[in-house]
């Protein structure tokens, strides 16, 4: 998150892929300011611009700002937000926004910042650039990173993020809806923040926020609905999972990339998954009922010679998250489940590459009857 920890100088720049964290932090540096130096002459700058016409424009604006003295008399902070010609964007490379940027770097170096100060919010920005290193000697920087799937501490951070904005709406929320919550909104922070405070809408004058909610009013992201199928197959919920096969289906029909067989083997990679948690609760490697902190841990010790050498194949090239999911789907199934369940979706594989059966009834027969506890007693 935010890397400054100092008091921020007359100058500031904040930064960052978290376009949400950034505009919060501009606005509320902003307010906070204004109230600290007092005066009623404080100015905000759109500094959005589609071309170099428009950024020039900006540029001026904040020029004659920092030129103009209060009329008032007291302080005067400026915010030049929504800056998004800083980086390599194609306006940020013209010969004319370059030049302008010149000039003003060095202004703001001789600048006498008495009673004034300065707040620049920006998404991308090239550090290499002349602007940028001026910015950072004159002034403060901070910068707030986006998060990315890639990186395995962003649902930590996502988690605390939910958190604090739970409790500044004065609500609570379970353990299970945050997770749910997590994992339908993804690594988008303000999209996250927004899905907040429609679940404490929702609710009404109830003070926790329960898994149910989640599930009615959170939107998914593209990501959790690429598995939306394979986490009601988990969940063993047969009306959610015909549910969702449906939608998949439906769809299809409108332009979807995905295809009959496509769904198939995203089932066979879930069930695959759950049989390799499962043999690896009965190898002690890791706990049935071990926390996401704590699952994370023990995967570090799992023995990388007894996994598979494919990736595609070897759940511990899968997402620590998706895996703990995986962790908790498992107990809704015996061992001996599971290997049946292979064994009718490689079924359905051959109908549907073979047979001329309607491929959606195949589906459905399918997993109705891996959901419907019809199989043998088996090892748990």
């Amino acid at each position: 998150m935010a890397a400054a920890a100092e008091l921020p100088k007359p100058l500031v720049l904040v930064w960052g892929e978290d376009d949400y964290a950034v505009k919060q932090r501009a606005r509320g540096l902003f307010q906070e300011w204004s109230v600290e130096v007092g005066g009623f002459d404080h100015e905000t700058i759109d500094a959005t611009a589609a071309n170099s016409g428009e950024a020039v424009t900006a540029l001026g604006k904040l020029r004659e700002a920092l030129q103009t003295l209060p009329f008032f008399g007291g302080g005067k902070v400026i915010l030049f937000q929504n800056c998004n010609f800083l980086g390599d964007e194609r306006t940020a490379s013209s010969q004319l926004v370059t030049e302008h940027l010149t000039d003003l770097a060095k202004e703001l170096k001789a600048f006498s910042w008495n009673g004034v100060r300065l707040i620049i919010s920006a998404g991308k920005v090239d550090k290499r650039k002349t602007f940028y290193k001026t910015l950072e000697k004159a002034g403060s920087v901070e910068v707030f990173a986006g998060w990315s799937m890639e990186d395995k501490n962003w649902e930590a951070e996502a988690e605390n993020t939910a958190r604090r904005h739970v409790k500044a709406l004065k609500k609570e929320i379970s353990e299970a809806a945050l997770t749910k919550l997590i994992q339908f909104v993804g690594p988008h922070p303000r999209a996250l923040a927004g899905e907040i405070e429609k679940l404490a809408l929702f609710i009404g004058d109830r003070s926790e926020i329960a898994e149910e909610d989640v599930s009615a009013v959170v939107s998914r992201n593209k990501q959790s609905q690429a598995f939306a199928l394979a986490d009601a197959l988990g969940g063993r919920h047969l009306g959610r999972l015909l549910k969702t096969l449906d939608e998949e289906l439906a769809a299809m029909k409108h332009g979807s990339q995905k295809s009959e067989i496509g769904l198939l083997y995203g089932l066979i990679s879930k069930v695959r998954v759950m049989i390799f948690l499962k043999e690896m609760v009965r190898q002690g490697w890791i706990k049935a009922d071990a926390d996401y902190y704590r699952f994370k841990t023990q995967l570090e010790r799992v023995p990388a010679d007894q996994m598979p050498t494919d990736r595609r194949f070897n759940p511990l090239a899968m997402h620590p998250f998706m895996l703990h999911q995986g962790l908790g789907h498992a107990k809704n199934y015996t061992l001996l489940e599971l290997v049946q369940a292979m064994e009718l979706l490689l079924a359905c594989n051959e109908k549907l590459i073979s047979s001329s059966l309607d491929e959606a009834l195949v589906l459905q027969q399918t997993l109705v009857k891996i959901v419907s506890r019809q199989t043998q007693p088996g090892v748990a």
